[in-house]
């Protein structure tokens, strides 16, 4: 192949935006837009790969994959989550709304289900720590039902006395760039309130992401 047909393929793949749209549960999702010769390939972030239960996280990803239009999970090497669609790109224009329609709605109405199943222990720990500090649940309040009674092995095992937060990292950013808790780096609310905390970064493009596999990993 010559350096032209070379220059031509590299042109031929090439990001074109990201678009943003807030959700209710999710504080935002962003798409990724790749243009190739005849497709156009839209990716966004999900969540990070699960704390644990991964085998029922897994099948609930497949199981939902069987009920979605356009759209379906997928993961990368690390296990983190994308939503993915692929479409001819003289379509994009004409689909474009009502693909990202889809990916706001899928992201957002399946967060708090993949936390549940997915990060209930490092969040009961995170409500046990935040309750003996005195410190606020706001962002935690749509499990409260889950976290604050009996089933929370964790409260009152916990002491104050602990300055940093016993929580799990970040559930919205991916594997490979985890850091900080649910404590004051949380990029908005987990559940319905949205307002804590600074940005989190965005997952890039996955260079390659395939279906869940409905073992364990």
């Amino acid at each position: 192949m010559g350096e032209r047909e070379r220059g031509r393929g590299r042109q031929r793949r090439r990001l074109v935006d990201r678009g943003r749209a807030a959700g209710e549960r999710k504080l935002k999702t962003t798409v990724s837009i790749v243009i190739s010769a005849r497709t156009a390939e839209l990716a966004a972030f999900v969540i990070r790969h699960p704390d644990e239960n991964a085998a029922e996280f897994n099948r609930w990803l497949l199981r939902k994959n069987m009920k979605l239009a356009a759209t379906a999970f997928g993961v990368d090497h690390l296990g983190d989550v994308y939503l993915r669609a692929t479409v001819p790109v003289l379509r994009l224009l004409d689909d474009l709304d009502g693909l990202l329609g889809e990916f706001l709605t899928v992201a957002d109405e399946s967060f708090n289900e993949l936390l549940l199943i997915g990060f209930l222990t490092g969040m009961k720990k995170e409500w046990a720590w935040r309750v003996s500090r005195g410190e606020s649940t706001r962002n935690l309040a749509a499990f409260e039902h889950v976290l604050s009674g009996p089933d929370n092995e964790f409260l009152g095992t916990i002491g104050p006395e602990r300055s940093e937060s016993p929580g799990f990292e970040q559930a919205e950013s991916p594997g490979s760039e985890q850091s900080g808790t649910f404590g004051s780096e949380q990029a908005g609310a987990i559940g319905s309130d949205q307002s804590e905390g600074a940005e989190r970064t965005e997952a890039a493009e996955p260079a390659d992401v395939t279906a869940p596999e409905g073992g364990e990993r």
